[in-house]
């Protein structure tokens, strides 16, 4: 990411004191340039708050102390994790990066396995982070549709080329699932295509859980597809 121009468009949103609709999509777009894990995000809150301060009148002490408290409760919240729990779960909106960030920290953290059943992979941020999975010895498996594998901007050949193992739905239906079950333990779920436009621009969900339950039925079913779908 350009610090300068990161920068540049933080010191504009600055300008009125507030961030408007527009300003918002801006800095989300910018954002979205490079996957956003917790040392970046905290990079980023320490800048903010950094030109929050120059902005500042060195004379009113009251508003200085108070935008160093705020700092120190947000690094505080920065490094308490809520407990693990076996059915621990939370969920995710677009527009935004949250989305985004949350399947390429997952797929980061993944270690042993991904399965991988999604209608539609053009996000070239998250096609890179399977890859970088398959690199560290994840087992990745991908089961995808026909009728998206030669989309423009398809990340599909990339992934093949890439030696990630890869079946398609050649069936005159759309395979139109969008989960992703990672080390038998984590499932990933929702509406969300995993495509640049989902994130920058439409209304999705993505829900992550450890729910042993639903965990264990997904990767049931992604175990019969592939299956199913033969070599």
């Amino acid at each position: 990411m350009d610090t300068t121009e990161l920068d540049r468009a933080l010191l504009a949103t600055l300008e009125d004191g507030r961030l408007s609709r527009a300003e918002r999509q801006a800095l989300t777009e910018l954002l979205q340039e490079v996957p956003l894990d917790a040392n970046r995000r905290a990079q980023l809150r320490a800048r903010a708050f950094s030109l929050a301060k120059e902005r500042l009148n060195p004379s009113d002490a009251r508003a200085l102390e108070a935008l160093g408290w705020v700092e120190d409760v947000m690094k505080l919240l920065t490094h308490v994790t809520e407990p693990a729990t076996s059915g621990a779960s939370r969920a995710c909106f677009s527009p935004g990066d949250g989305c985004l960030s949350t399947i390429l920290g997952e797929l980061g953290r993944a270690r042993k396995t991904a399965d991988i059943c999604v209608f539609t992979i053009t996000d070239d941020r998250i096609a890179q982070a399977i890859v970088a999975a398959h690199q560290r010895g994840v087992a990745v498996r991908i089961i995808t549709d026909n009728d998206k594998q030669y989309d423009g901007g398809s990340d599909i050949d990339r992934l093949r080329r890439a030696g990630v193992a890869l079946k398609v739905d050649e069936s005159e239906h759309h395979m139109h699932h969008k989960f992703a079950v990672l080390d038998g333990a984590v499932l990933l779920n929702g509406s969300y295509n995993w495509t640049r436009s989902a994130g920058a621009f439409n209304e999705e969900n993505l829900v992550v859980t450890s729910e042993s339950k639903l965990v264990a039925s997904f990767a049931h079913h992604f175990a019969e597809m592939w299956e199913a779908l033969g070599h």
